[in-house]
């Protein structure tokens, strides 16, 4: 039995649909996946229903997006429970949007100013499915400057290095962690491998219920720490390939490519009762 918990839908900035992500982790042989869209958790009975008919068990999750002193953290969130669908919850979501909405147009902005690329609003969004993320934008770019291939769009114009960035969020570290634990979910901290190394140590110290020790972009001995320092402080042992699915795309894995099992599975398992996939 293993599972993949890191996968994206085009619910955010992933290219394969929740039915066509389905039918892909059965081809790949996985017994679990979670769907950890960015900053939306939706569609939870109609994805129950999916994995039943591909032979795939779910769990609802998210990817939270938020800020440790102006530089990105991202925490995983599995829920225990219906809390995804509570009223703060929606409203985080709708707030997220807006957010992205408005980080877009920055971003617009910044790369006409820094880079001289010039694309509109309209552009960007016709390569969404209505929320928009720095994927989206990046294809925006490709369209119109074939030239560019995706992770050359990331490396010089997208990433949180470029003086084109914009952060995603305004919701801090300890405010993710509150929503996740308020609505009953797993909070786990996400690919610690690429935290900023100023901030690396200090997040490492949060509350977390668990690590993602496995993930692609790790090295051995990035999984043997993590692995490790989970084990020291008891912490759920997590694993995900962060699937997005873009063409050319060297910073997220394959679907099924990192995966949990056995002990590590288990845990997980028992952690997330109530909800039994």
């Amino acid at each position: 039995m293993k599972a993949d918990l890191h996968t994206h839908t085009i619910e955010s900035d992933g290219v394969l649909t929740r039915e066509a992500l389905f039918q892909k982790a059965k081809e790949k042989g996985l017994d679990y996946l979670a769907i950890t869209d960015h900053d939306v958790c939706r569609h939870v009975e109609k994805n129950r229903r999916l994995g039943e008919k591909y032979g795939v068990k779910y769990i609802p999750g998210i990817e939270l997006s938020t800020l440790y002193q102006d530089k990105s953290v991202h925490i995983l969130g599995y829920f225990r429970d219906e809390s995804y669908r509570a009223e703060a919850m929606e409203e985080y979501y709708v707030m997220i949007r807006e957010g992205r909405e408005n980080r877009a147009k920055k971003f617009i902005e910044n790369l006409k100013e820094h880079f001289g690329i010039v694309i509109t609003y309209e552009e960007v969004f016709k390569q969404s499915d209505g929320i928009i993320a720095r994927p989206h934008i990046a294809r925006a770019i490709i369209a119109k400057y074939p030239e560019y291939t995706h992770d050359d769009v990331f490396d010089k114009f997208l990433g949180n290095d470029s003086p084109a960035y914009v952060p995603s969020t305004e919701l801090s570290v300890q405010e993710g962690l509150k929503l996740l634990k308020d609505h009953n979910a797993l909070a786990v901290l996400a690919h610690p491998v690429l935290l900023n190394d100023e901030i690396h140590d200090a997040i490492l110290e949060y509350p977390f219920d668990g690590i993602e020790a496995k993930y692609p972009m790790n090295t051995p001995r990035d999984t043997a720490l993590y692995t490790a320092l989970a084990k020291s402080r008891n912490l759920l042992i997590t694993a995900g390939s962060d699937y997005h699915g873009h063409a050319n795309d060297a910073s997220h894995g394959e679907l099924g490519s990192t995966t949990i099992k056995d002990e590590s599975l288990e845990r997980f398992l028992e952690a997330l009762k109530p909800y039994t996939p």
